[in-house]
């Protein structure tokens, strides 16, 4: 069974950095594409950031790109989300989550993954 275990929440003031890991056990990881989903307390799970297997193609949400970065180390079985110039409404509880399907392309949508961490909160304060 593959389980994804977040880890790097925290508070932070604004401007501040912080950075997400997610380690994925029991898969091989090599083979997900891999994504970092936000939720906000009253607001919709929405996307963030996404990674092919190679971590040679990422992918960013408007609201973070520039100040987001996403890797992978497969060595590792981890992906991690750099978040600098962090801003009050980058306040949420940040999700790991895995498309361990064969072949698909990478997604921005959440239903197009099927492995979900258990979310570690990230909260920035002005």
């Amino acid at each position: 069974q593959v389980q994804l275990v977040e880890s790097g929440g925290g508070s932070v003031q604004a401007g501040g950095s912080l950075r997400l890991s997610c380690v994925v056990s029991g898969g091989t990881f090599s083979m997900y594409v891999m994504g970092w989903f936000r939720q906000a307390p009253g607001k919709e799970r929405e996307f963030v950031s996404a990674i092919n297997r190679a971590g040679t193609s990422t992918y960013y949400a408007a609201s973070v790109k520039g100040r987001f970065t996403i890797s992978r180390d497969n060595a590792k079985n981890t992906v991690y989300l750099q978040m600098n110039s962090l801003k009050p409404e980058d306040t949420a509880v940040y999700y790991c989550a895995a498309d361990y399907r064969v072949g698909t392309e990478v997604s921005r949508g959440a239903s197009e993954y099927n492995g979900w961490g258990q979310g570690t909160q990230v909260t920035v304060s002005s």
